[in-house]
């Protein structure tokens, strides 16, 4: 058995841990039941890191926004329901939002679906379309927004490889 934490231990783990990368109080919580804190310890750790500045979730909801929309270019979406699993406020979700720029949010898609375009081999026009919503619409792009695009003349060249 591995062996117990003080509170003073477990404290500096896990301001180490959360001054590393942007946390969720659900993560923390995760993580003090990992190393052995119960009651009314995890209670004043996650406490004391919401004073200390450590733990945000609205800063959190931020970072994670950006980040999955950015880098891994997910839509709307997924990102939303990753956030609703990590079981963040509507608050939060709505300031993590702000980070989305429409004119960026609509020029990614735009990118992804003709990414996805020439990768096809598919001949069909309705068919490609088909295929390419379906691709955009599992990254987390709303749906409306995807076929709105993918109908708008000359902005993606479905026939086009």
């Amino acid at each position: 058995m591995a062996k117990e934490l003080t509170k003073q231990q477990a404290l500096d783990k896990l301001q180490h841990y959360c001054a590393y990368q942007d946390r969720c109080h659900q993560e923390v919580r995760s993580k003090l039941l990992d190393l052995g804190m119960r009651g009314y310890d995890l209670e004043d750790i996650m406490a004391s890191l919401i004073i200390d500045k450590f733990l945000d979730e609205e800063r959190y909801a931020r970072s994670f926004v950006r980040g999955k929309f950015r880098i891994k270019k997910w839509g709307r979406v997924k990102i939303k329901q990753e956030l609703w699993s990590k079981h963040l406020t509507p608050y939060c979700l709505k300031k993590g939002f702000e980070e989305i720029d429409e004119e960026e949010y609509e020029a990614t898609l735009i990118s992804i679906l003709n990414k996805k375009n020439k990768l096809l081999r598919e001949k069909n026009p309705y068919e490609r379309k088909g295929k390419l919503a379906r691709y955009a619409i599992g990254r987390g792009f709303e749906s409306h927004l995807v076929w709105h695009i993918l109908n708008e003349e000359g902005i993606i060249d479905i026939l086009k490889k």
